[in-house]
């Protein structure tokens, strides 16, 4: 049995998860974000528990269909744009159909509906926070960053940085080393 649960995003998550179905005596398979493989049916008392026990934590177990779908297209991408080392090569639509194994317009449509924003707005998002989270890492160029998250080039994925943030990505850069430089002379000082 499959079930969906939303808000799963890190590995302390799924920590949780695996936590809460041990306390119930249910046996999973697979524990992966927002989704959860149990060997035996669940009962719905023992349903309803784990609801409430997952919803202390935060986490909420699914049950309608929309909400299920809407949250695996989320996963789908969170997992694509902050888990993976090299984006996806092929068009994202064409690698979000593969993976949930329906239409892309179907998909489309229904998170259109329900998030009110368009997948590809998601993704952008996703893109600009895992943009925001290298530089401030520090580790790679704004060129290497925009190779490895398959920006046509630089000067793109500052405009889109720009878009979203209201900041370009030098200037975001320039806010952490100012920041850093101020805690430090508050350090020294105490």
């Amino acid at each position: 049995m499959i079930l969906y649960i939303k808000y799963m995003v890190s590995l302390r998550c799924k920590m949780m998860v695996k936590e809460e179905l041990r306390k119930l005596g249910l046996h999973y398979v697979i524990v992966d974000l927002g989704m959860v493989e149990i060997l035996e049916d669940i009962k719905p008392e023992k349903f309803l528990e784990l609801k409430v026990n997952l919803a202390k934590s935060g986490l909420e177990l699914l049950d309608d269909k929309k909400a299920i779908l809407i949250e695996r297209i989320k996963n789908v991408i969170v997992e694509m744009v902050h888990y993976t080392d090299e984006l996806p090569k092929v068009n994202y639509s064409d690698y979000i159909s593969e993976k949930l194994h329906h239409d892309y317009t179907y998909l489309s449509n229904i998170f259109s509906e329900v998030k009110g924003i368009t997948i590809q707005q998601y993704i952008i998002n996703h893109k600009i926070e895992r943009v925001k989270e290298l530089l401030l890492y520090d580790e790679l160029n704004l060129t290497e960053i925009a190779y490895l998250l398959n920006y046509s080039s630089v000067a793109h994925l500052s405009n889109q940085f720009k878009k979203i943030t209201g900041l370009s990505p030098s200037y975001f850069q320039q806010l952490k080393k100012r920041r850093q430089s101020h805690l430090r002379e508050n350090l020294e000082s105490i």
